[in-house]
């Protein structure tokens, strides 16, 4: 004979009760995370019809005419959206290809030191760019790589390895490789902190044995190493790729300038141009920006798949 399924959901819910009472402290703590998720991410999400509506200042959010889909096909049909949508991913992929694998190597490098106190000194020295406002960062960027003045550019153009009439602030050819390097600059020692916490919890008596059996450097990190933060790389890249098309707009915005525009112009400062700064287009913003997060969800369901699939870890 089955069980009664209301006394089922009554043991669940009776279990669910002894956890809370348990462990009531730490969702007590839990509540200011609570609290700022739903304020900060699901309140806003109300906004989101003002994608499907004709805004107007008198009517408000709500107020506008409702008119479905005509952004969305406004934005795909205008020549700005291959532009965008190409410009987006090369910037965003660029950094995952270039920047993922960057903090992996240096924890595995930090890992490698022996004496605590260079370590720290290094891991310190690393991490301080992290610290660095994007309004200070770019003023760095334009000292050193402007035409003319730059230190880096006429160090460079000494060299040989630059030409005179090199503009590596303001070429569009350039413009990736100077966000992606620079941003690789800024946070690669922050970014390694979350692997290194990983290899620490890796038992000391297995590095132990492998040198016992003779094994050398390369061969403990590939071994050991590497296999211990596997699950960290795949959940972080998984992140990662979530977000391929969100790629910062403060960095971007304050490097763009009328001579790179054909290679910087990307979806969150094509949103802010038509959506606040020129033509006050709110509804054609929020229909771009809502697009954006979509595909980012796709990519986010799809490397998951994949993930689960190869790998047997997943987020879900």
């Amino acid at each position: 004979m089955s069980a009664d399924p209301v006394h089922g959901i009554l043991r669940r819910e009776l279990r669910l009760w002894r956890v809370f009472r348990r462990d009531y402290q730490l969702w007590i703590f839990l509540l200011p995370a609570l609290a700022a998720i739903i304020v900060f991410n699901y309140l806003p999400m109300y906004g989101i019809q003002l994608a499907f509506r004709e805004y107007s200042f008198k009517a408000g959010i709500t107020g506008g005419d409702w008119v479905g889909l005509k952004y969305f096909e406004k934005y795909v049909n205008s020549p700005m959206f291959g532009l965008t949508i190409k410009n987006t991913f090369t910037i965003a992929s660029m950094s995952i290809l270039l920047g993922f694998p960057a903090p992996i190597l240096l924890a595995l490098l930090f890992n490698q030191i022996r004496s605590p106190r260079y370590k720290n000194v290094l891991q310190t020295t690393v991490y301080m760019p992290h610290f660095i406002s994007t309004v200070v960062m770019v003023s760095l960027l334009h000292v050193f790589l402007s035409m003319n003045s730059g230190l880096l550019t006429s160090v460079l153009k000494s060299l040989g390895l630059l030409t005179e009439k090199a503009n590596p602030i303001g070429d569009p050819g350039s413009f990736v490789w100077v966000y992606v390097l620079s941003g690789i600059w800024q946070n690669c020692g922050w970014d390694s902190i979350i692997y290194l916490a990983a290899l620490s919890a890796v038992d000391s008596n297995l590095y132990e044995a492998c040198r016992i059996d003779g094994a050398n450097r390369l061969q403990i990190i590939r071994h050991i190493d590497i296999p211990a933060i596997t699950p960290t790389i795949v959940i972080l890249l998984v992140l990662n790729c979530g977000n391929i098309l969100n790629v910062g707009f403060e960095k971007v915005y304050l490097m763009q300038n009328s001579v790179n525009l054909s290679t910087s112009q990307v979806i969150s400062t094509y949103v802010f141009n038509v959506g606040l700064k020129n033509s006050n287009q709110f509804s054609f913003g929020s229909a771009i920006g809502l697009f954006n997060t979509l595909i980012n969800f796709v990519f986010l369901v799809l490397v998951n798949l994949i993930s689960r699939r190869v790998a047997d870890i997943s987020i879900w």
